[in-house]
């Protein structure tokens, strides 16, 4: 379980093909305090820590973790996450007693939208988010998406039909904190993107078909 506050960007240093995909994450966390089994939410995508070490140099914070990456997690999540050199929102498992700033967030992706725009808006940033039908039931103004890992509110929410495709557009803000410590604020229109739906929504909507059957 996570929060969606991100608390460090770590870089796949290298990648591995052992029937699942290997990633070797480099990162700012004393992994001599993250256990082996550990999860690790990796842009949206809860990740179990199969290996992990620290930098050799002691003046050097942080070190290195590797997390297995199944062919079902890479069908179901942006394009081209998975590569070398590829920057991660990272987040450590929530612990109990520890303060949830941000809303509940389970690490399982819903579904791949597409930055449509990225615009100035005050101090802030404008971000227009695509999504197909199967998001489009679970979100609402001012309710919680998590976006690559991020816990963020929705701003505006608009259903629209493009080439005879239903699409909900999903409007969010970036204020500049939250731009300068994710990678969300180095994205550009076109940049695919992980969506998890606020989590109380999802059984909102289960409800709801039960209650009309």
């Amino acid at each position: 379980m996570f929060t969606g506050i991100i608390t460090d960007i770590g870089t796949i240093d290298r990648i591995e093909q052992r029937g699942d995909l290997r990633v070797i994450v480099a990162t700012g966390y004393d992994m001599s305090g993250v256990d082996l089994g550990a999860s690790i939410a990796c842009s949206g995508v809860c990740l179990t820590v199969v290996d992990k070490g620290v930098n050799a140099d002691a003046d050097s914070p942080g070190g290195w973790f590797a997390a297995d990456v199944s062919g079902e997690t890479l069908s179901r999540t942006a394009a081209g996450q998975w590569t070398e050199g590829a920057t991660l929102n990272l987040e450590r498992a929530l612990k109990l007693g520890e303060e949830l700033g941000g809303h509940i967030v389970t690490g399982h992706v819903d579904g791949i939208g597409e930055i449509v725009s990225m615009t100035t808006e005050g101090g802030s940033l404008r971000v227009v988010v695509a999504a197909g039908p199967e998001i489009a039931p679970f979100v609402a103004p001012k309710g919680s998406i998590t976006l690559d890992g991020v816990s963020l509110t929705v701003n505006s929410v608009e259903d629209v039909v493009e080439d005879g495709a239903d699409r909900v557009l999903v409007g969010i803000n970036l204020i500049p904190h939250t731009a300068a410590v994710t990678t969300l604020g180095s994205l550009n229109a076109g940049s695919p993107i992980n969506i998890e739906i606020d989590v109380l929504a999802r059984y909102l909507k289960r409800m709801e078909h039960y209650r009309g059957r």
